[in-house]
């Protein structure tokens, strides 16, 4: 038994396109996939920087033990200009020249802020960002409320 030849035409053409439907399905779902991961990966990374930051500041403010409670009001949307690095400063100035300093690294991060709240024996080191990038400017730290930033905070206790 012979088979029509004429019945057999452009099947192969419909097996293509849906073998190229299929494929580009596929291609969608990898290239979704590596967006997300890229998002993932850029988050993770002001993550990091963000305990960096604020580590850092526990460290400067353990460097400068003696004014402990005096740290408390940084926030690095205030304008600090100290600099102890060219020149001699006093444990005040320091608390200054600190706070200029960890301006400068707050501000790598996306819409970065940091805060230094507290009382003379208990300190709460905040740093904040943008994650989402959505232009979030709170500051209560709330992860459920749009408008506020990510935050990272470590507490010091004297």
């Amino acid at each position: 038994m012979h088979l029509n030849p004429r019945k057999q035409l452009g099947l192969t053409l419909v097996e293509s396109l849906i073998a190229l439907l299929v494929i580009s399905i596929g291609l969608l779902g990898i290239a979704a996939l590596q967006i997300s991961s890229m998002q993932q990966n850029a988050s993770a990374l002001n993550h990091s920087q963000a305990v960096w930051i604020a580590y850092n500041m526990a460290d400067r403010i353990r460097a400068n033990i003696t004014q402990f409670g005096n740290y408390a009001g940084i926030d690095t949307d205030t304008g600090y200009s100290e600099d102890c690095m060219t020149g001699t400063c006093n444990t005040n100035q320091m608390i200054t020249a600190d706070a200029a300093d960890w301006t400068t690294h707050v501000q790598n991060l996306p819409n970065g802020r940091g805060m230094v709240t507290g009382d003379p024996t208990r300190l709460v080191i905040s740093v904040m960002w943008d994650d989402e990038g959505t232009g979030a400017t709170g500051t209560g730290c709330d992860p459920i409320n749009s408008n506020d930033l990510t935050c990272y905070t470590v507490t010091m206790i004297q």
